[in-house]
């Protein structure tokens, strides 16, 4: 995993018993937020910032019940992960008054039902992910998600696909036209078979190598967060993100507080602090993804505005957040994941 220290403040922090007081441990996606933004928030409030990292929600989830619980202070899942989490106990509550830039909060994101008022969460950024293609490679229609799972001959062998078993099995899921967290065997029997299938096409399973093998070439079509895609883009590669008939996955990640935070107070600091428009809009001009703070725009660089990663056509179909199954609901797609991932 990759750690990050903030150098601002470090010096006074490692001066005498105000250590133990002055830290923030954030456990957070891969190449997500800058790290001009950690050094501010670490100057303004005197504290050392540590941050590691993780490439899929799952991963996430699996090392904090390894026993990473307690040991950080916030963490970012996804909106479907945040019910999980909740559910299962492993976030810790905030109110209002402890969070005041809650009032910044775009309406249509407070009221989520993945937490409700926003007891434990924050939103972060938000977003799309679907696939991107080498426009050198294959000139054809891309408006289905058959480029993924039935590729022509072109791109056959050339695929990444997201090491994401949410994200994977959803689109999958709505290429076929299954429900999500369907229990019929003869539903779940055909999407197992056709990942199977698909696989044969595919070169490589990657999250945190989505962008850096589409720049590279060496994949000429691969699953992609939108804001992925557009930093490709925008280091040369010559992509175009899909916005497929059958659907898409829309996501919003949150800054959740951890149950038994160690730094419960600089936590809640951290987050106000994200909810401030400028700290926002930093973020999204980094990832390149969505704010749900208000009062970004003026914040906001300009190329975000016409990026077609970000504005999705006038007959684009609405993205299709991901559900939380039960949990014997949720084994059934685990067995499939893992029957595709030998």
């Amino acid at each position: 995993m990759t750690r990050l220290l903030a150098s601002a403040a470090l010096a006074a922090a490692l001066a005498g018993p105000a250590l133990a007081e002055g830290r923030l441990s954030i456990y957070h996606w891969f190449e997500y937020i800058p790290q001009e933004l950690l050094d501010k928030f670490a100057a303004e409030h005197g504290v050392t910032v540590t941050m590691d990292t993780y490439d899929s929600n799952e991963a996430m989830l699996a090392a904090l019940k390894a026993g990473r619980l307690g040991q950080y202070d916030v963490a970012v899942p996804a909106d479907f992960m945040v019910q999980i989490m909740r559910d299962e106990g492993m976030l810790d509550s905030f109110t209002p008054e402890e969070v005041p830039n809650l009032v910044n909060i775009a309406p249509e994101w407070i009221d989520v039902p993945f937490d409700p008022g926003r007891r434990h969460s924050i939103p972060y950024q938000w977003g799309s992910t679907a696939f991107a293609v080498n426009r050198d490679v294959w000139q054809g229609e891309i408006d289905t998600l058959a480029i993924i799972f039935d590729p022509p001959p072109e791109l056959s062998g050339r695929i990444n696909v997201l090491d994401s078993q949410n994200e994977v099995l959803t689109l999958g899921s709505l290429y076929l036209g299954i429900p999500q967290c369907t229990t019929d065997r003869d539903r779940l029997r055909a999407l197992n078979d056709m990942l199977l299938a698909a696989k044969r096409h595919w070169a490589s399973f990657g999250s945190d190598t989505a962008k850096d093998v589409l720049v590279s070439g060496d994949a000429a079509a691969g699953m992609i967060y939108n804001g992925f895609s557009m930093k490709a883009r925008e280091e040369g590669a010559n992509i175009e993100y899909a916005w497929p008939k059958e659907g898409y996955v829309a996501w919003m990640d949150n800054v959740v507080l951890l149950k038994d935070a160690p730094n419960r107070e600089n936590a809640l600091k951290f987050m106000n602090f994200l909810l401030e428009p400028e700290n926002a809009a930093a973020v999204t001009n980094y990832a390149r993804y969505t704010s749900a703070v208000t009062g970004v725009e003026p914040f906001l660089d300009e190329a975000l505005k016409s990026s077609p990663e970000v504005n999705p056509p006038a007959d684009a179909p609405a993205g299709t957040f991901v559900e939380a199954c039960p949990q014997e609901v949720q084994a059934l797609y685990d067995a499939i994941w893992v029957n595709l991932k030998k």
